[in-house]
């Protein structure tokens, strides 16, 4: 198989740690099969009623907006500018966080007042956060106040600039602050220091749904008006990659239960639109709604994902879903082909082959999907990537990491070469100069070659626990589905089976996949490995293997069946 098809293949396995005095005392009280006790064990579940609260979330389990710093500030300030008839402006950032919660508050004040407008700043003449443009266009449109959302946290100088031309802003952010924070009337953001809130893992929009639920309050308005919007806040978890614990569990299944009941007009018409007929799962907010708001922002305007998810009928939420879809379209198009021009440079060139990191550089490549082209070149060549093109008179680029590693600190450490930066560990952007871009190459591989321990270059799976395939059955399924919605912090939980054999029946399907059929104990499961045809030699030496996977429910001819979504397979020690 050529490497564009073959990702990485060796990976390292590592068994979770499993706590067996706690996992058999809470099987005493739930009474469910132990191996799901160890798994929620393992998620930090420990006692009936945490059990219950998590299989069983309601709404009445929020923590209440006002435990948030600077809430009563910024619920004063809002209602002032009602009273004095202020201009409010929305300000989000163009991702489906911020274009979410921008379609959260503008909706919600727009049902109570009528002097508002709402501004996302283009990802290419403005980039990221608050824009001294969308200050600009608040100062000449007479705009008092301005409610930013998913950003903001670090625009220090931008809100000093904006207060000398008297307009204040209230700060909805979830990113760490820094040292220095905005001189803004009010910050909400559960991660500063001094914030009392309880949970601190709030997306953008899930901290603008907070504020939302506290003007609901003051204002004497049922908490239902807040409600509408879980959807929508939903598609925000999903998409920010947040923790799927906690307070956000708990607004991703409320809100995943709104989205199938009672979805907002954009959710209905991008589900529409892909022909998805189902209930919605959190992988379908993922990977069905997620990319096609994003591509808005990739390719052209996100102001017109706002424009979505505020339509007021149906055939107008059709007429911006396809103008979204279109833009995925092109948004696919151009990141498979910069992934394939990505992937024959680095095949071309031995130096490139054997480094620690991949930093690539071409000045035609879209600047929409670098950040997905890095990631897809991580699934082949699995190593801290950057990729760079041109941006007006700079170079641009985004970074992506493997587990482990903090791309962001080592991005730092190359910081006399760049004209600006900013992420987190696995995510991070950056700009320089184009006579700096072979430089930075050199340094950032001094830097991973330096800094990376070499386990971090194998991609890891972590396994949560062994099972027999007795052990799988209908009612074990039943009871791992109530799990949902999975995420960081609560991901499918992942299973080993050790010494089962090929039935002989295994083959392999559409040249790429592999199709399992494996027996243990007289029992035979069905599985299917994406992109793992190169394991079929492996199963033919009709040996004992060990089986990584997850469960699924595989449909056909209407009928139904438990089977294993294999992650990796190797010959039994």
């Amino acid at each position: 198989m050529d490497a564009r098809t073959s990702p990485v293949t060796a990976k390292r396995w590592r068994m979770a740690f499993n706590e067996q005095e706690k996992a058999e005392a809470l099987f005493k009280e739930l009474r469910v099969h132990p191996a799901l006790c160890q798994v929620l064990v393992q998620r930090g579940i420990e006692t009936f009623d945490a059990a219950r609260a998590f299989f069983r979330p309601e709404l009445s389990q929020l923590h209440s907006p006002w435990l948030m710093k600077d809430m009563d500030k910024a619920v004063d300030r809002v209602l002032s500018a009602f009273n004095r008839e202020e201009k409010i402006l929305v300000f989000g950032d163009y991702d489906v966080d911020g274009t979410t919660s921008v379609a959260c508050m503008y909706h919600f004040l727009s049902r109570h007042y009528d002097k508002l407008d709402f501004y996302i700043p283009h990802r290419y003449r403005e980039g990221y956060g608050v824009s001294k443009a969308g200050i600009d266009f608040a100062a000449e449109n007479g705009f008092s106040l301005i409610i930013a959302l998913d950003c903001g946290i670090k625009s220090v100088a931008l809100i000093a600039y904006a207060k000398c031309l008297g307009i204040d802003f209230i700060v909805c952010d979830h990113h760490l602050p820094d040292e220095v924070l905005p001189e803004a009337v009010a910050i909400l953001n559960p991660k500063q220091a001094d914030c009392p809130y309880p949970f601190k893992e709030l997306c953008g929009c899930g901290v603008g749904f907070k504020l939302i639920c506290a003007l609901c309050d003051k204002m004497q308005l049922p908490m239902e008006e807040a409600y509408r919007y879980l959807d929508l806040v939903a598609t925000a978890i999903a998409a920010d990659i947040v923790s799927m614990s906690g307070e956000n569990r708990t607004l991703a299944f409320c809100g995943l239960e709104k989205a199938n009941r009672d979805p907002n007009l954009g959710i209905r018409a991008l589900t529409e639109l892909t022909g998805h007929e189902k209930n919605l799962e959190i992988n379908n907010l993922v990977f069905m709604i997620a990319p096609r708001v994003n591509a808005a922002g990739r390719m052209d305007d996100a102001r017109k994902a706002v424009q979505l998810f505020l339509s007021e009928t149906i055939e107008q939420a059709k007429e911006w879903a396809e103008q979204l879809h279109t833009d995925n379209s092109e948004r696919k198009v151009a990141d498979t082909s910069i992934t394939e021009e990505a992937l024959s440079l680095i095949e071309g060139d031995e130096t490139l082959l054997n480094r620690l990191s991949t930093v690539l550089y071409q000045p035609h490549w879209h600047k929409g999907v670098v950040g997905i082209v890095a990631s897809r070149l991580i699934d082949h060549y699995y190593r801290p990537t950057i990729v760079l093109t041109q941006s007006g008179d700079v170079v641009a680029g985004s970074a992506r990491s493997v587990s482990g590693f903090n791309v962001y600190e080592a991005i730092h450490q190359c910081k006399d070469l760049l004209l600006g930066y900013g992420g987190h560990f696995y995510a991070a952007g950056m700009t320089l100069a184009p006579e700096n871009v072979d430089a930075f190459v050199e340094r950032f591989e001094e830097v991973v070659k330096e800094s990376i321990h070499p386990d971090l270059l194998v991609p890891e799976i972590l396994i949560d626990i062994e099972l027999r395939f007795r052990d799988i059955t209908q009612s074990f399924f039943n009871i791992l589905s109530q799990m949902e919605p999975f995420g960081p912090d609560n991901l499918r939980p992942t299973f080993i089976t050790r010494r089962v054999m090929n039935t002989g029946y295994s083959r392999v399907v559409k040249e790429k996949h592999l199709r399992f059929s494996l027996r243990q104990d007289g029992l035979t499961f069905s599985g299917i490995g994406f992109g793992m045809a190169d394991k079929m030699p492996l199963l033919e030496q009709n040996k004992p293997v060990d089986v990584v996977y997850k469960l699924d429910i595989n449909e056909w001819n209407g009928e139904k069946s438990l089977q294993l979504r294999v992650v990796d397979v190797r010959l039994s020690e």
